[in-house]
């Protein structure tokens, strides 16, 4: 079956980003960007998109979740697609494309990044979980 194309897709972040993080987010070009690699998405769907945090920085990690899709002006989810029950579970409830409105909201959260990143404050990282290689 093929997904509808979606009219909007509500996306969040944590609310613990910094103004130069939602400055960077909060353009055009960074939801043109989404409108272009999103593709298939649902309500719940989670990924991590690198944030340019300019020239002192390191890489800023943002996580956005899909929190609501609509498709001419209504709501779906997993469950109701189109207004109706689905028999089963749709694995992607609507396809975003060029013409589909990018909206943000927040959720309680941080993000580590920006200035910190370069710091021995700063997050360690998965592969370097001591900090050794700062």
């Amino acid at each position: 079956m093929n997904a509808p194309e979606a009219t909007r897709v509500v996306l969040s972040y944590p609310d613990g980003l910094s103004d130069w993080g939602r400055s960077q987010v909060d353009t055009d070009r960074f939801r043109g960007y989404f409108r272009r690699v999103l593709g298939r998405v649902a309500v719940g769907d989670v990924r991590e998109e690198f944030v340019d945090v300019g020239c002192c920085g390191d890489s800023l990690d943002v996580p956005f979740r899909v929190e609501r899709v609509e498709v001419d002006g209504e709501h779906v989810d997993r469950e109701h697609v189109g207004g109706e029950t689905s028999d089963t579970e749709a694995a992607d409830v609507a396809t975003v494309t060029d013409e589909t409105t990018v909206a943000y909201t927040t959720r309680p959260g941080d993000v580590e990044g920006g200035w910190r990143v370069q710091s021995a404050a700063g997050p360690a990282c998965a592969a370097d979980p001591e900090g050794q290689g700062r």
